[in-house]
């Protein structure tokens, strides 16, 4: 009898990449009619794991080498000292990562997967493949021969079945989702378009709070290059807690100008009611649309029309052309070999999605309702330090925020989808409200109130540390030392008066660095060397912890080598043996850093 032909594909994704790169893998297992799921890691059963025949793991690298948010609870699990060395003996699987080689920890969470799976005893079908974001073509460098390789193990295991052939990637496969419209004389369903609103259970992604802006004040000076924010929500009845280190999660939506735009490119009623319906029975709905909904509505929330679009987008999007000259250019995006040009056509100006229909008005015009959702990816949640303490300001949240806004190649500037959003809300123009919720974030503070803490939060890096600090103030906590730079202090010095009071009361230890305000430029550790003493004393004999958040390029490493240098000159260590230290208080927690790309 033949073997049960089933595949499960397993996802860990913070930007969206590695799931696009299973759902890739599953139009592929579909093409060779295997039965196939696409799950992020959290949302498997674990315990079920135990009986499936084969997997493929596709996950990313965050941070300083930490899994996506969407695999944590899975981490886990699998690192269980109780998990029995033969668990998994009967899984066939593979190990796909993506990172970025300029990160000291690249695909540190593919390696460390593989090897665990292995300890478990798992069969590896082949060695674990590490795209790398830093190659000329991008992560599909490695993917594409990795993928070639792999359909040939599994279909050596699971041999296509007598009378079929694997379908012709010229052949178009069906959508996830139907659409059906409705009537356009039926009056909508009472409470069609629910808002999120407030509930008794913790605010989550599937149930946000729609917390009202009560304040959206710009804290850089007008002629300043960058637009920054603090923000404030109220989240009066929302069941929310926090504490120093928290982040909220903030869901954006498109501006009416490009939903407006989308709707007229592709001939869609923006006020049509639809229902959507799975085209394959097992699949679930996506839980944040509401049934029925509206084509704005759909568009507004959910669909990220300003991202820039993938590979397998044009691919797609190849299949509805009747354009010859159209059809050609998108086969090339799509193809291995056209990857160079995609590149240049799409990563390098940042082309978004909305840009790049306009790009092909034949085949936008043709594309089926039916495939918006396999087309273009829902709309992500962006994550925000929490820069306020509910012990200074009660039912609260606050955050500090740069609106992205840079120059491409292309005429028009790039704007962050969420930042230009959130920056956009005017509380005294009425209720403006904005679905949140909050998650733990990566930063632990102290617990003894008697522990200095040292905090090197640069730009917009400081908002975790102000939350630290209202709360340490709250609570009579002194031996709060913050080193904070940016680029002068008349342009982009954020929260000063707040900070020279807590230096007057004696709650703060302050040290800037204005990179800008003087010939030579100084940064945050250029003031960590200066005051050496200072520092080695807060470690040595106050047991003090040290947190860094803020850009990951240079700063990151800057830092850790300026702290290197205060081990060497105060503490008389040699450099292997400061780096050591340095590397056993991370391990000990009292080291920590959060940054971002």
């Amino acid at each position: 009898m033949m073997a049960e032909r089933k595949l499960l594909v397993l996802f860990g994704s913070q930007t969206g990449t590695a799931q696009d790169m299973a759902e890739r893998i599953g139009r592929e297992a579909t093409r060779r009619h295997l039965q196939c799921r696409v799950e992020a890691l959290d949302s498997c059963d674990l315990a079920n794991l135990i009986h499936e025949p084969l997997v493929v793991f596709v996950c990313a690298t965050t941070g300083q080498g930490d899994p996506p948010d969407n695999m944590k609870m899975f981490w886990r699990f699998l690192f269980r000292k109780n998990l029995p060395p033969g668990s998994l003996c009967q899984l066939d699987y593979a190990v796909l990562g993506l990172g970025d080689s300029s990160y000291p920890k690249f695909n540190f969470v593919a390696k460390k997967l593989h090897k665990r799976v292995l300890q478990l005893g798992g069969n590896p079908l082949l060695p674990v493949a590490l795209g790398d974001d830093q190659h000329d073509l991008g992560p599909d460098a490695v993917v594409d021969p990795w993928l070639v390789a792999l359909w040939d193990k599994i279909l050596a295991l699971y041999p296509l079945p007598p009378g079929l052939e694997i379908i012709s990637p010229d052949t178009r496969l069906p959508p996830k989702y139907t659409l059906h419209y409705l009537p356009e004389d039926s009056p909508p369903p009472e409470g069609a378009l629910p808002q999120p609103t407030a509930l008794r259970a913790v605010p989550s992604e599937l149930r946000p709070f729609a917390a009202p802006v009560v304040s959206n004040q710009r804290v850089t000076a007008q002629s300043h290059f960058q637009d920054v924010r603090l923000i404030e929500f109220d989240i009066t009845g929302s069941a929310i807690t926090f504490s120093a280190g928290d982040v909220v999660m903030i869901q954006p939506q498109n501006c009416p100008e490009d939903v407006q735009q989308f709707c007229q490119l592709l001939r869609l009623d923006p006020d049509r009611h639809f229902v959507l319906k799975p085209t394959e029975p097992g699949t679930s709905l996506p839980p944040l649309l509401p049934q029925p909904c509206t084509i704005r509505h759909l568009v507004t929330h959910y669909l990220d029309i300003s991202c820039v679009p993938r590979r397998s987008f044009f691919e797609l999007l190849s299949y509805f052309s009747t354009n010859e000259l159209e059809r050609e250019k998108l086969q090339e995006f799509s193809s291995a070999q056209g990857q160079e040009e995609l590149y240049s056509y799409c990563n390098r100006p940042r082309r978004t999605t909305l840009e790049a229909l306009w790009d092909f008005p034949h085949t936008t015009c043709a594309i089926p309702a039916d495939y918006l959702l396999d087309l273009i990816p829902r709309i992500r949640p962006r994550a925000f330090s929490i820069a306020s303490s509910l012990l200074a300001h009660p039912d609260r949240i606050q955050i500090l925020m740069a609106v992205v806004q840079y120059k491409t190649r292309l005429s028009k500037p790039r704007r962050g989808l969420c930042s230009t959003w959130l920056a956009s809300l005017n509380p005294e123009q009425g209720d403006v409200r904005v679905p949140l919720w909050v998650k733990k974030g990566g930063m632990k503070f102290p617990a003894d109130p008697a522990t200095p803490v040292i905090m090197i939060g640069p730009g917009t890096g400081v908002a975790p540390f102000r939350a630290a600090i209202q709360e340490r103030v709250a609570q009579g906590r002194r031996g709060n030392c913050l080193f904070f730079g940016c680029r002068q202090k008349s342009k982009d010095f954020y929260c000063q008066a707040e900070w020279e009071e807590l230096v007057a009361k004696g709650f703060l230890t302050l040290f800037t660095a204005f990179s800008r305000d003087q010939e030579e430029k100084v940064y945050v550790q250029h003031r960590i060397q200066e005051n050496r003493r200072l520092v080695w004393e807060l470690l040595s004999t106050g047991n003090a912890h040290v947190y860094l958040a803020g850009n990951a390029k240079q700063m990151p490493v800057a830092v850790a080598e300026a702290l290197q240098s205060v081990l060497q000159l105060e503490g008389g260590l040699s450099p292997s043996e400061a780096e050591e230290h340095l590397s056993a208080l991370e391990r000990s927690q009292r080291f920590q850093s959060e940054t971002w790309s």
